[in-house]
């Protein structure tokens, strides 16, 4: 009798635990807190220090700049209800909403943003993507060291009101203003204290989300903003970040319900959900192209016709058919598909530069190397670096078979985490290195004005003249034709000498559970989850 009263007596014990267990438990699930992974660790959460998207990411929903993209890939009013453009087609006014505030409850005025992009020119802030603000009228002097913070044409009026002069007419600044250097930081915070972006504690943004938690290498929490203008429409609590490089395991973490939403993708799991047309599955659109940085500077990568033996030597439909697997397109230049040009039409069709030919790469390989007294065996072990990925591991993988099968080259592979290859493309200090480029805003100068001379993005460290000045006539018209065909002129030369090999042009594969909704992507930006939802009752 006393053990079956025991035994009673734990069953009771147990379910009333599991009982009051079960109901805190669905009170904390009610929490609308989106998990999904961030791939890579910050370098820095300040606007004009970051420089990827593994930074990006996360900025563009702690923050928010002039303008914004709506769920329908539109620029519309972010910071700003509106704005006016003069006759001359160089001064822009903005007027700001009435109702927006900083985290900390301070208003956010006109002079934050001029503070901001003068910020990101000043020569000693190192901004990676000052040239961005070299649109303004005397931005790149300023930032050059040849001209007086005074000549840079920003100016806040009022609290409401900032001006802008340009230097020439550039129908996408309105979008510009949307991307992420053009954000603007609070004034009083980061003139109160210098390493305001390292901890949550002293962080202070705009967006709809606030920065909360931030465990380095480990997860970036991010909660909803209740102090936004547009809170309301703000369907989630926050979002959960966690920060693995290592694509198979978040896969799996995906699959075992840790992550609600994912991106990258294994390009296996990508072919796999594809045949089985998952509905979790959705192959987004990207403005971008994968291709690899060759160093101009390196013998015998200084040599064109070297570089092109490598680049005609890949066959790219085999990396997309094999490898990739996720609905990519073969580069056929640096600039992708989804830009109009004067006509309307696509600028791509301006033509398809790539080819593979072996015999040919050979023949150029063999003159290259002569031209530069050197033999094939002084190609053997040079480097290809990529960042810690599955998928650029295994592209590598498949261009050193190429380069190994097609031209006797024996290369060698070295990963890095992300942030540690993109120091040392900076530093030179590489021979060959994976690299992408998404558009900043919908042209082809975005992609175009990436290898100018000493370009802070030109990690090729290529230089030619004529380039330069065809990138310079392009950004100092506002003749769409005169503009459009300097771009064309330009590429052209790009590839006749390719300093890059351009691979393919991007999608963005992501997978998201089926009680998860709202999420848009724009052409040129990571996922969005701003307006995204969670069904609780699915969860």
């Amino acid at each position: 009798m006393k053990k079956k009263l025991i035994t009673m007596t734990s069953i009771i014990l147990v379910v009333v635990l599991l009982i009051s267990g079960c109901s805190g438990a669905s009170e904390e699930d009610k929490e609308k807190i989106l998990r999904t992974n961030n791939a890579s660790e910050p370098g820095s959460l300040d606007p004009a220090l970051a420089q990827g998207t593994h930074e990006s990411w996360v900025l563009d929903h702690i923050f928010e700049g002039l303008m914004k993209k709506s769920a329908d890939g539109e620029i519309v009013g972010g910071m700003a209800e509106k704005y006016k453009l003069a006759e001359d087609e160089l001064t822009y006014t903005f007027t700001l909403r009435d109702d927006i505030t900083w985290s900390n409850g301070e208003p956010v005025t006109a002079h934050d943003f001029e503070y901001s992009w003068k910020r990101a020119l000043k020569p000693e802030t190192a901004a990676y993507y000052a040239y961005q603000f070299y649109y303004i009228k005397g931005g790149q002097a300023y930032n050059e060291g040849k001209g007086s913070v005074e000549d840079v044409a920003v100016k806040a009026v009022d609290d409401k009101t900032l001006e802008v002069v340009l230097e020439s007419p550039t129908a996408f600044f309105p979008e510009l203003t949307s991307f992420y250097c053009y954000f603007p930081v609070s004034k009083d915070v980061v003139e109160e204290n210098p390493d305001w972006a390292k901890d949550p504690s002293t962080y202070v943004s705009n967006g709809p989300f606030l920065l909360t938690e931030w465990e380095h290498n480990a997860k970036i929490l991010i909660k909803k903003n209740e102090k936004y203008y547009d809170a309301d429409k703000v369907k989630l609590d926050g979002v959960d970040f966690a920060i693995l490089d290592d694509e198979n395991t978040a896969w799996q973490r995906y699959e075992g319900g840790e992550f609600d939403f994912l991106t990258p993708l294994p390009q296996t799991v990508v072919a796999q959900l594809n045949t089985e047309k998952s509905s979790e599955l959705v192959i987004g659109a990207d403005l971008a192209t994968y291709y690899y940085n060759l160093n101009n500077e390196v013998k015998p990568f200084n040599n064109a016709k070297v570089r092109k033996a490598l680049s005609m030597s890949i066959d790219r439909q085999k990396i997309i058919d094999n490898v990739a697997q996720g609905g990519q397109l073969p580069a056929e230049g640096v600039v992708p598909y989804g830009i109009l040009d004067e006509s309307g039409k696509e600028f791509r069709k301006v033509g398809n530069f790539i080819k593979f030919d072996v015999d040919e790469a050979k023949k150029l390989l063999q003159e290259g190397l002569t031209e530069e007294g050197m033999s094939i065996d002084d190609m053997q072990n040079a480097t290809l670096v990529y960042n810690t990925q599955e998928a650029h591991k295994k592209i590598a993988q498949a261009v050193q078979e190429m380069w190994r099968t097609n031209l006797d080259i024996e290369i060698q592979l070295e990963n890095v985490e992300f942030q540690v290859k993109l120091d040392r493309e900076k530093a030179g200090d590489y021979e060959i290195s994976r690299a992408g480029w998404i558009g900043d805003y919908i042209d082809p100068m975005t992609f175009i004005d990436l290898w100018v001379t000493n370009g802070e993005y030109n990690d090729a460290n290529y230089s030619n003249e004529k380039y330069d000045a065809y990138v310079k006539t392009a950004k100092a018209t506002a003749d769409q034709a005169v503009r459009m065909d300097a771009m064309r002129k330009a590429e052209t030369l790009l590839m006749e000498e390719m300093p890059v090999l351009p691979i393919y042009f991007y999608t963005q594969p992501y997978a998201q559970k089926s009680y998860v909704s709202g999420v848009f992507k724009p052409v040129n930006r990571y996922p969005y989850f701003i307006y995204a939802d969670m069904d609780v009752d699915k969860f």
